[in-house]
């Protein structure tokens, strides 16, 4: 899966993926308008909103990207109808020969985490059916329960040719409270957590390397407002596609983005979501109005293309 990533990246020339992260607030008027007069003002209305909203950002953009990352939160706060509206999502994306990065964080004790994983990336045995699920075609994963929490993962990616995203140094403030802790490593050297988690992250993904492969299906998930962070991962991981959260409304730029990428050009995607789903309520895309809400967000990520190819030179 993650030559497939790689070879959508190269065809678009656009290392970014778009997060499907949608709020009733981000929604225009006029489509929460339709779902309501369609469902009432329920569960079943506001997932139908997202669903539509999703749908007309898709439509206006997949043809300049090669992914996209839906908050599988987002979807959650609305109950069963949310995850139909997640599901029919995602299936929309693979329609539009997208890559689909289920951002959902999983991460338990062996037997709960292999659910997970089969849940979001393989299939189920059900009598002698085999069926998939979500069917995203990676996942993101949180490695604080270690091994145990990981391999699963792993061994559904081996088996259905899937990829994984470990978290690894994230963008949100809080991040340092423990990401930055010193430790003391096996070999007796102090380093921060979040190098331990980088290099444990490199030799997870020599497990899932193929013959000839540059990249492993075993990615890392590294913040855009950390840069200094990303440099020295960048050298630490170098088998890890980084999938590259916060640009943009959490303060990424692409001129910070330059060592998170290899000299060319490939190792990463970054990631936009509110800059990109909710742009015509940025007041430099307003003049599209609610109504053109898609098209706002398909000139946010032409300008985004733009900043970060300028960034790699």
């Amino acid at each position: 899966m993650i030559n497939k990533l790689i070879d959508r990246i190269q065809k678009t020339g656009a290392p970014i993926v778009v997060g499907l992260d949608p709020n009733l607030k981000f929604v225009p008027e006029h489509i929460k308008k339709a779902a309501f007069d369609e469902y009432g003002e329920t569960l079943e209305g506001a997932a139908e909103a997202i669903w539509q909203f999703n749908r007309g950002i898709v439509d206006a953009v997949h043809d300049l990207i090669p992914a996209v990352k839906p908050q599988i939160a987002m979807y959650e706060q609305f109950g069963l109808p949310g995850l139909e509206a997640y599901k029919k999502t995602v299936d929309y994306c693979h329609d539009k020969d997208l890559i689909v990065v289920g951002d959902v964080k999983r991460g338990d004790i062996g037997s709960t985490s292999e659910s997970y994983a089969i849940a979001h990336l393989g299939h189920i045995q059900v009598g002698s059916e085999s069926c998939s699920v979500f069917d995203e075609d990676f996942a993101t994963v949180n490695p604080y329960l270690g091994s145990d929490g990981v391999k699963p993962f792993m061994e559904v990616c081996r088996k259905d040719n899937k990829g994984i995203f470990v978290l690894v140094k994230t963008s949100n403030p809080s991040s340092g409270e423990f990401q930055d802790r010193q430790v003391i490593a096996d070999d007796g050297r102090t380093r921060r957590l979040y190098e331990l988690v980088g290099e444990q992250v490199d030799a997870w993904g020599s497990e899932l390397m193929g013959e000839g492969d540059r990249y492993s299906c075993v990615g890392a998930v590294v913040g855009a407002t950390y840069p200094e962070e990303g440099r020295i991962l960048r050298d630490i991981m170098p088998r890890a596609f980084i999938l590259v959260p916060g640009y943009g409304a959490q303060g990424g730029r692409g001129a910070d983005l330059v060592h998170f990428f290899d000299k060319d050009g490939l190792g990463a995607i970054v990631n936009s979501s509110r800059g990109i789903i909710a742009a015509y309520q940025n007041e430099k895309y307003s003049s599209y109005g609610d109504t053109a809400y898609a098209d706002a967000s398909r000139a946010a990520v032409e300008d985004m293309i733009a900043d970060i190819r300028g960034a790699l030179g």
